[in-house]
């Protein structure tokens, strides 16, 4: 049995792969915010006892009185993390760097995110000024120690550590990416004394000292902090395998992720990406949009064939320099809430009414209304289908929470719509204006034109609001996953272990290939062996050996693959990504890169051939708040719905776990892996 576990700001996704029977059986269940591990072991322990039942039935023929799932495997995508950075509540974390340099980490870049922001004001560091130490020691640029270490000089450190209440250490010192030595003498000393040390020679090997503390100062603020949760999961969950999603769409054992916890940050929507181009292409699509709707935020990449991986990201305003997939979020989902701002203006997001109390229409003490009380509203929700018929909305309570926000904002209801009503669609226009200012940022903004891409709509919420984003993008087709609700908990059984390294070396750009080579060989070897750790056969291993390579006098790199052209392949990127080339000035290789894949199994996905086109039967007709006003339009059972079967909008699929509105004059037919491709109408 494997599972896939993806908590969310507002549910937790299950899904269950019986790999003796090759059925999938998926599940949601309210977060539980202030103890996420709650959630996943209720959830879990709910899922297993149902799982254990039906063996006992199928056991019972051969006289097996105590069946029990041999084997459990889990992946798991936790924002366990995430929250600790951006609610700071991490670890009491200290930095130890070359002396006079401790103050890197709040000098940073000169860079500012609102340039004419006069009020603006950068966050203040993970760790303060008190917690910030020095040691005497230098190194120079080529890793030659100039002032060496002395052990001796540790032990008064350790005391003012333990003294300042400290329990997990970041130690950044100058060009330790070239001689880790002294770093790790002190993660020696310190880990003896009891301390958790994160060590940036060992977390993130390169060049950029000010990108480089940050990113193992956040591995040591939130690893104490996964280090306990998941030490929880793996305990009482029982699993045989326990695995994490890391950032870069790849699985790492909870060993791993216990330490370097900075991996998993983005660990649930790395999730959703890698689930998307998975089904995506086996439905032959491979240029894509992903978008993710939860209930608490919106996420979106870009797949031009390939996922999309950057080294530049940042998270709570600590900048993390390593491999993630490149995802853009925004404060939209199913349970933003909408509000009135001072200026008068409807207002929603980035605040989310979460799991706890929820919007309105759940009926657990929600006050304000948010987008999922505006679709109930519009019609475009079956109150009495949420969820599989296992949670009933609440209607009135939805439409008087919208009312006053109409009246609060001086709205006049519309021609044959009530005052909810109208709030309703105004809430609706404002949080796809959101949701459609994103898709730009990560396509038309960096030179893509969306009408080569496919939207891919997942999340509990995403396919409500698809079809409206995909005509104000030109974006002709919509691919909804018969999973959509759970694809992230779904991507992280289809996906691979993947592991990063990374070593700066510095050279000329007129290196010989084979030189490169024998610098790479360490990270190779390497590399191999840690994906064989990782129970992955040689066979199943491929190994993408990299260069960060830019123009002398460059601040930044473009990554290419090492191969004998190297130097032909970096202009053709430069000019692909800039628009132009210049072969005649020198070039700097920065960095050699390493990304090791194990090829793991993959869930199969089913397929059934289309015979013929069909339009199958509604089971019944309500009313629904369309743009042009209120129309009675058909709801047909997802779960019915068949390989050929064709419907034109405007129309409401209800499934188990989410909704589908397809739009006035869009097509919707299914294929043959029971995916709805939606060929949208030209706006």
């Amino acid at each position: 049995m494997r599972i896939g576990i993806d908590i969310g700001g507002t549910f937790t996704d299950f899904v269950l792969f019986n790999e003796t029977t090759g059925q999938f059986t998926t599940h949601k269940t309210l977060s539980t915010p202030q103890d996420p591990a709650e959630a996943v072991l209720n959830g879990l322990t709910a899922q297993l006892s149902i799982i254990n039942y039906q063996l006992s039935i199928s056991k019972s023929q051969i006289q097996n009185p105590k069946p029990k799932i041999q084997n459990l495997h889990i992946v798991h995508g936790s924002t366990v993390a995430t929250n600790a950075l951006l609610e700071r509540k991490g670890a009491v974390t200290a930095l130890i760097a070359t002396e006079g340099f401790r103050d890197v980490l709040e000098i940073g870049r000169q860079n500012r995110p609102n340039i004419y922001d006069l009020f603006s004001r950068r966050p203040s560091p993970l760790v303060p000024s008190e917690l910030r130490f020095e040691v005497a020691e230098r190194v120079d640029h080529h890793g030659q120690p100039l002032l060496s270490l002395n052990p001796a000089t540790l032990d008064s450190l350790v005391g003012r550590l333990r003294a300042a209440g400290v329990t997990s250490v970041a130690v950044s010192l100058l060009f330790s990416f070239l001689y880790p030595d002294h770093e790790q003498l002190i993660a020696d000393h310190l880990r003896r004394a009891g301390f958790s040390v994160s060590l940036s020679s060992e977390v993130l090997p390169e060049f950029r000292e000010y990108e480089r503390t940050s990113t193992t100062v956040v591995n040591a603020y939130v690893s104490p902090v996964m280090d306990r949760y998941l030490e929880r999961l793996e305990k009482e969950s029982g699993a045989a395998d326990f695995r994490v999603m890391q950032s870069n769409g790849g699985s790492i054992r909870a060993g791993q992720a216990r330490r370097e916890a900075v991996r998993c940050v983005l660990s649930g929507p790395a999730g959703g990406v890698v689930g998307a181009r998975y089904v995506a292409e086996a439905a032959g699509f491979s240029h894509l949009l992903t978008f993710d709707m939860g209930g608490t935020s919106t996420d979106v990449s870009l797949c031009a064939g390939d996922i999309q991986v950057t080294a530049e990201s940042e998270i709570g305003g600590s900048p993390i320099r390593i491999p993630v997939i490149d995802i853009h979020t925004v404060g939209s989902g199913g349970g933003s809430i909408a509000y009135v701002d001072a200026g008068g203006a409807l207002r929603v997001g980035p605040q989310s009414a979460g799991a706890d109390p929820g919007p309105v229409c759940y009926g657990q003490g929600g006050q304000q209304p948010t987008v999922t009380d505006a679709n109930l509203v519009l019609g475009r929700l079956a109150a009495d289908q949420f969820l599989g018929g296992a949670m009933a909305l609440d209607l009135p309570a939805a439409e008087a929470a919208l009312a006053q926000l109409a009246q609060a904002a001086g709205l006049s209801a519309r021609a044959g719509l009530s005052l909810a009503q109208t709030a309703a669609l105004g809430v609706i226009e404002v949080v796809n204006a959101h949701m459609e200012r994103a898709l730009r940022v990560i396509s038309i903004q960096r030179g893509h034109d969306s009408h080569d891409f496919s939207l891919v709509s997942f999340g509990g919420a995403g396919s409500l609001h698809a079809g409206q984003l995909a005509r104000s993008l030109n974006i002709p087709r919509i691919l909804i996953p018969p999973g959509a609700a759970t694809l992230s908990a779904f991507g992280m059984l289809a996906a691979d272990v993947v592991k990063d390294y990374v070593q700066t070396v510095m050279r000329p750009g007129d290196t010989p290939y084979a030189d490169l080579d024998n610098l790479i060989a360490p990270l190779v070897k390497q590399g191999q062996t840690d994906v064989v750790a990782e129970g992955v056969p040689p066979a199943n291993i491929t190994l993408e050996r990299l260069l960060d390579m830019r123009y002398r006098g460059q601040s930044y790199e473009l990554t290419i693959p090492l191969t004998p052209n190297f130097v032909d392949e970096f202009h053709a990127a430069h000019a692909r990504v800039y628009g132009y080339s210049e072969p005649g000035v020198s070039i700097e290789i920065v960095n050699l890169r390493l990304r090791a894949i194990g090829h793991l199994s993959r869930p199969p996905l089913s397929r059934v051939e289309v015979e013929t086109q069909s339009t199958p039967a509604p089971f019944d007709h309500r009313p629904v708040v369309l743009s042009s006003g209120l129309t009675a339009l058909p709801f047909y059972q997802g779960d019915q719905l068949q390989p050929g079967h064709q419907i034109t909008g405007p129309a409401v699929i209800v499934q188990p776990d989410t909704t589908v509105f397809i739009d006035a004059g869009d097509e919707l037919r299914v294929d043959e892996y029971r995916n709805l491709i939606v060929d949208v109408k030209r706006g």
